[in-house]
C-alpha cells in the first residue's frame, strides 16, 4: 500500500531528472532572495546557471547551523513574512534558536511527506494515533499531527509530559499508533508497569520513534516491552521537521528519504568530499521544494550511509542506514572517537542490564576518564556484591575490546537514572566546565 505511488515508485532516471529541475529552480530562488546565498555563491565563483547536472551540486559551499544563527531570525528566509504561515524554532541549547518558516505550500508538502511516512510504517485511516511528541516551537508534534490527519487517522494531540495521563488515555481511547522518542517509549512501558498495567495488552501495534539516535538493540527492547513494531523516523527542523525519511514496515531496514523533495549526499566529515555510494560519512541535505527557508547542502552532522540495494517494499527512493551518531556528539576520549550509540548497542546485548544509562566524562590529572552508569534489574541489584562486581568487570572488558578505551562501570539501582519525556540526556561531559 502506497500513499503516493506515482512519486514513491519513480524510476531512478525520472527521480534524477525531477531533482535537477527542482534544484535549478531552488537555486535561482535563493540567489535572488537570500543575501547570504548570493554572497556565498559569488565568493565561490558560482551562479545557479552553472548547474547542468546533479554532480555540479558539489561545487556549492555547505550551509551550517551557525549560518542560521548568524542570520537569526529571518535572514535565510526566501519568502516574505506575509507568505509565511508557520514559524518553528529549535531549542537553542547552544545559543540562539535556529528559526524556520513555512509557506502554505511547505505545510502541505510536509503533511504529505508525513502521510507517506505513516503509511510506510503500516498506519492507515482506521488508526488512533497517540502523538506524544512535543507541540509548540518544536517541529515534532505538529509535523506528526498533520501527517496522521492527512491519512484519515484519528489523532490524540497529547504532546509530552504527564506520563500517567498518557497511559490512561492510551488505555481508554484505544490508541493503536504511538509517536514519541524511543527513550520515552521505554519510560511509558516502565511507568505503566508501576501502575500495574501491562502495556502490551493495550491496542498499540506500531511505534514511530525519532528525534534521538537509538540502536537496533533498543528497538528490540521497545518491541518486547510494548508489544509493537517500532519504526525509525528521521527529520530535523532545519530541513523540514519529522518526515524527511522513515523505515517501511515490510523491511524495517533503512530510512526511505523522499528524493522528490530532497537531494541527500554523504561526505567525509573532515575533507567535505562526497563519498562513493555505500561508504559511511556525514549526511548533507539540499531541499528542492521548500519555499520559506530552502537549505542548500546543509550539513546535518548525522553519520550514516546509503543502502543502494532495492527495497522489498517497492519504493524507489534511496535508503539511509540507521543514524549511528553525530559528528558533533562524537566524544573524543584519550584520542579515541566514541559515539554514545556504540556503547548503547553493547549494553543492550548484556543480560540483566536495563536500557537506561549515562556516560560521565571527566578529567583527572590531565587525563580523560569515562564512567558508565547503567541500571540493572531488581533481581541482580539485590544479588551478592560479587555478582555485581563480575557484571561490572564484564561490561568494562567488553567496552575495552570494542572501543579500545578503559572505563569504569557503576551499576546503579533500577529507576535511579533520571527519565526524560523528550530526548534522553545520555552524556554528562564535565570537561567543559571551567
Amino acid at each position: 500500500m502506497f500513499w503516493n505511488e506515482e512519486f514513491e515508485t519513480l524510476p531512478r532516471e525520472a527521480i534524477a531528472s525531477l531533482q535537477l529541475k527542482r534544484l535549478q529552480k531552488t537555486l535561482q530562488r535563493v540567489y535572488a532572495t537570500v543575501p547570504f546565498y548570493r554572497e556565498t555563491f559569488n565568493q565561490a565563483n558560482f551562479t545557479p546557471d552553472d548547474i547542468k547536472s546533479l554532480d555540479d551540486l558539489r561545487r556549492i559551499p555547505f550551509t551550517l547551523k551557525s549560518n542560521m544563527r548568524d542570520n537569526y531570525p529571518y535572514g535565510l528566509f526566501a519568502a516574505p513574512l506575509d507568505e509565511i504561515v508557520r514559524i518553528h524554532a529549535s531549542s537553542g541549547t547552544t545559543g540562539k534558536p535556529t528559526v524556520v518558516g513555512y509557506t502554505q505550500r511547505d505545510i502541505d508538502n510536509w503533511a504529505e511527506m508525513m502521510a507517506r511516512c505513516f503509511v510506510a510504517a503500516g498506519a492507515h485511516s482506521g488508526d488512533v494515533v497517540h502523538n506524544a511528541y512535543g507541540y509548540g516551537l518544536f517541529t515534532g508534534g505538529l509535523g506528526a499531527h498533520y501527517g496522521a490527519e492527512k491519512i484519515g487517522a484519528s489523532v490524540i494531540p497529547m504532546s509530552g509530559g504527564n506520563t500517567r495521563k498518557q497511559i490512561m488515555i492510551m488505555q481508554d481511547f484505544g490508541s493503536t499508533v504511538l509517536t514519541c522518542t524511543p527513550s520515552y517509549a521505554l519510560y511509558l512501558a516502565e511507568a505503566a508497569a508501576e501502575e500495574g498495567i501491562d502495556i502490551r495488552n493495550l491496542k498499540l501495534r506500531i511505534g514511530i520513534h525519532g528525534a534521538e539516535p537509538w540502536s537496533e538493540q533498543m528497538r528490540d527492547e521497545i518491541e518486547s516491552k510494548l508489544g509493537i513494531k517500532a519504526m525509525d523516523i528521521y527529520g530535523l527542523s532545519e530541513i523540514l521537521g519529522p518526515g524527511v525519511g522513515i523505515e517501511c514496515i515490510e523491511a524495517q531496514n533503512g530510512l526511505h528519504i523522499w528524493e522528490d523533495h530532497f537531494i541527500p549526499e554523504i561526505i567525509d566529515p573532515e575533507s567535505g568530499e562526497v563519498l562513493p555510494l555505500g561508504e559511511k560519512g556525514e549526511l548533507v541535505i539540499t531541499t528542492i521544494t521548500k519555499e520559506g527557508i530552502p537549505m542548500i547542502r546543509y550539513r546535518t552532522r548525522d553519520i550514516t550511509r546509503f543502502i543502494p540495494d532495492p527495497c522489498i517494499c517497492g519504493r524507489a527512493h534511496i535508503r539511509l542506514e540507521r543514524m549511528s551518531g553525530r559528528t558533533d556528539d562524537m566524544l573524543i576520549i584519550r584520542g579515541v572517537n566514541v559515539f554514545p550509540s556504540q556503547i548503547e548497542s553493547l549494553l543492550m546485548q548484556i543480560e540483566d542490564v536495563e536500557p537506561h544509562y549515562q556516560l560521565v566524562i571527566d578529567r583527572e590529572d590531565n587525563l580523560d576518564t569515562l564512567e558508565i552508569q547503567v541500571e540493572v534489574n531488581e533481581k541482580i541489584f539485590s544479588d551478592e556484591i560479587k555478582v555485581l562486581q563480575q557484571l561490572s568487570q564484564y561490561i568494562k572488558a567488553q567496552i575495552k575490546e570494542m572501543l579500545g578505551i578503559t572505563c569504569s562501570v557503576r551499576l546503579v539501582e533500577p529507576k535511579s537514572i533520571k527519565r526524560s519525556e523528550g530526548k534522553a540526556q545520555r552524556v554528562i561531559d564535565n570537561r567543559k566546565v571551567s
